[in-house]
């Protein structure tokens, strides 16, 4: 898995985003809205940051996930999953 060591809460909280929508969905996630235009957004320092560690791209509306930050992704939601293990 991608290394997450060190990312920000609000840089975690864009992965913890698209896992809800996976594990919601049961569908993959490659991208999340970066603003939709009701008032949610992600954090301009988090998407910076995500975007310096090559995790994502971003234009602004869409956040994409890069193979790396898929990676970390599908990592992120295993955890979870592996949670509900006795």
């Amino acid at each position: 898995m991608a290394d997450l060591s060190g990312l920000s809460d609000e840089a975690l909280a864009v992965f913890a985003f698209a896992a809800y929508h996976e594990l919601s969905s049961g569908q993959r996630v490659r991208s999340v809205v970066q603003k939709d235009g009701a008032g949610h957004r992600a954090s301009a320092a988090a998407v910076d940051e995500l975007d310096g560690r090559g995790l994502i791209k971003a234009d602004g509306r869409e956040i994409v996930f890069t193979p790396a930050g898929e990676e970390a992704l599908q990592g992120i939601v295993s955890a979870i999953r592996d949670l509900r293990k006795p």
